[in-house]
């Protein structure tokens, strides 16, 4: 009997990304069906739309094609063998990202470094599409946190905000400093916030500068042609968190840290930067690295965090895409750095693209 067909968007390489007709995935053992309600785009596909498979890293091989999506939220539609704890229409958020759970990483709790870590949407099949069948520990019922609708589709990347604030080892009454008000950067905002420390957000966007301040930020800064560390003379600050990706604020980070500070590098650097190390050997600054999310601690977070927003994210995610539009305007807008939204969502049941539903 042949497997029922779905749509979902594809990627088989370097700007080659298209809407396709597929089997309906079935779950294996340990895994579970997902109805996707809610799918995320990011920087990721973007980069993967634009360079293709070169930038998946090697430890397990991809094999393209591959539906994209890798933060996503759905029903649980079927139960694979083994699986507990789970049962047909929950709500779910996935962390997509999958871990072996015996390797010294994992063992020592930290199951993003698992050796063999491997992503739904990046290794295999993700969920931009009407149905993803993923390891069902890489889930979190949505319900118990008091989240629903769009709002689930939100958890991964707030968990990857979640952990790089934590990385910083932010606490109450510190300072700190988030360049970059994009997706993560804005989700760190409020992470960030509700640990009660006082938050300035440096952004080129105004808009996003007036959701930061919603989101708890105390100062915004607008990026401009001054540099950053010369609007900010005589500020310092205790940790200082990186999310762009480019050379010069990394450069300004490191002059806008206190002595005995902290610098977070959650951006993907495209191009080695220089760094002053003699700077932060001096001051004996961190300068800390932060990859994907720990499963476990990160996505319930990430769940409680956007259940306490009374507002809600229609600010922050308005526009929810169909498939179809993903394909011929969210990941195109994406790629040339010219999206309307801080956070695209798509919703794979929908005909046509539709406002944000809480």
């Amino acid at each position: 009997m042949s497997a029922a067909a779905m749509q979902a968007v594809r990627i088989h390489g370097g700007g080659d990304v298209r809407l396709e007709s597929v089997p309906r995935p079935r779950p294996g053992q340990g895994e579970v069906l997902l109805q996707i309600t809610a799918a995320g785009l990011c920087g990721t596909d973007a980069a993967l739309f634009r360079h293709g498979i070169g930038l998946v890293p090697r430890s397990v091989e991809p094999q393209w094609p591959i539906v994209l999506g890798h933060e996503f939220s759905g029903r649980v539609a079927e139960l694979g063998e083994g699986v507990e704890g789970l049962a047909v229409g929950d709500l779910v958020a996935s962390g997509a990202g999958v871990s072996c759970g015996h390797c010294a990483p994992c063992r020592a709790g930290r199951t993003n470094l698992c050796t063999t870590y491997w992503t739904a949407g990046v290794h295999r099949d993700g969920g931009l599409a009407e149905y993803c069948a993923v390891p069902a520990a890489t889930c979190e019922p949505t319900r118990p946190h008091g989240v629903e609708g769009d709002a689930a589709g939100l958890a991964q990347p707030m968990a990857i905000a979640v952990h790089a604030v934590s990385r910083g080892r932010l606490v109450g009454g510190e300072r700190a400093l988030i360049i970059g008000a994009g997706g993560i950067g804005i989700f760190a905002t409020w992470a960030a916030s509700q640990l009660g420390a006082e938050i300035t957000v440096c952004d080129r966007d105004p808009e996003r500068l007036e959701i930061a301040q919603a989101l708890g930020a105390e100062a915004t800064v607008p990026a401009g042609e001054q540099p950053l560390a010369e609007q900010l003379a005589g500020e310092r600050f205790d940790v200082v968190y990186e999310m762009t990706g480019a050379a010069a604020p990394l450069a300004a980070a490191v002059e806008l840290v206190r002595p005995g500070g902290r610098i977070v590098a959650a951006g993907v650097q495209a191009v080695p930067p220089p760094v002053d190390v003699g700077r932060l050997t001096a001051n004996e600054v961190e300068l800390i690295g932060t990859m994907a999310h720990v499963r476990g601690a990160d996505l319930p977070r990430a769940l409680e965090l956007i259940a306490a927003r009374p507002e809600g994210w229609a600010d922050v995610a308005p526009r929810v895409l169909s498939l179809a539009d993903v394909v011929a305007q969210g990941l195109p807008e994406l790629v040339a750095g010219g999206s309307p939204r801080i956070k695209t969502l798509a919703d794979p049941l929908a005909a046509t693209s539709r406002p944000y539903e809480a």
